[in-house]
């Protein structure tokens, strides 16, 4: 069972800076609470016992969260004193990891993904990474992801619009160990630079989770989910 999650909650959320021009996206308000609050909450309640947050943007605004959320510990801070990239700031967090498998969240998503099948099945397959995939009908917004009949991840195509396909939902199972031991730069992108590459030789394997997705980081889908609450809760 996967216990310790990274959350990356260091970006800049240039995208949403006209609906929270103030504070991280994942920090922007939802209902009177943090977004970022709302994703705590449920991976606890899912079994997460000990998250890692890989701070960079204005970090000083989850200060007060942190205290409230965590009165009694169970987090710690990677803090990155330049923008490391996805994959870098991975990579720095992992360094704090106390389990052999992590499971990595982006703060600014909300996906409800069943984290005891997800165990699982990056156990069965004994996966370098593991992806939550979600299925979607008519979109552009996100690239798709596409699987050989073992679950391997085999391709990565570009956003454009696709009538349907299975999405990368930003929520993955990695073994932190061989990661570490990966030859990776400094600053690097988890998606384009660790996932998308030498797909025939790490294992990259994909689980289809259908459930309650959204990404806050562009206004309209922020503005939704301050009627979409009770997804959260």
């Amino acid at each position: 069972m996967i216990r310790e999650a990274i959350i990356l909650a260091g970006g800049m959320g240039t995208r949403l800076r006209s609906a929270v021009p103030d504070l991280p996206k994942c920090m922007a308000p939802v209902g009177d609470r943090p977004f970022i609050a709302y994703l705590t909450d449920h991976f606890r309640r899912g079994g997460i016992q000990r998250f890692i947050f890989a701070l960079g943007y204005k970090h000083d605004a989850f200060e007060e969260f942190l205290r409230n959320q965590f009165p009694d510990g169970g987090y710690t801070v990677s803090l990155e004193e330049e923008p490391l990239g996805t994959g870098g700031a991975i990579r720095q967090a992992c360094l704090l990891a106390m389990e052999e498998t992590v499971l990595i969240l982006n703060g600014d998503t909300f996906y409800d993904v069943e984290l005891d099948a997800l165990s699982a099945f990056h156990r069965e397959k004994n996966a370098d990474c593991s992806l939550c995939l979600k299925y979607m009908k008519d979109f552009d917004r996100f690239g798709v992801v596409e699987l050989d009949d073992d679950q391997r991840v085999r391709l990565f195509r570009e956003k454009q619009y696709y009538s349907e396909g299975l999405i990368n939902g930003g929520v993955y199972a990695l073994d932190c160990n061989r990661f570490l031991r990966e030859d990776l730069p400094v600053k690097f992108s988890f998606e384009k630079d660790y996932l998308e590459q030498m797909l025939d030789k790490r294992g990259i394997y994909g689980i289809r989770q259908d459930h309650y997705f959204i990404d806050i980081g562009i206004p309209e889908d922020y503005r939704r989910i301050q009627n979409e609450i009770n997804h959260l809760l």
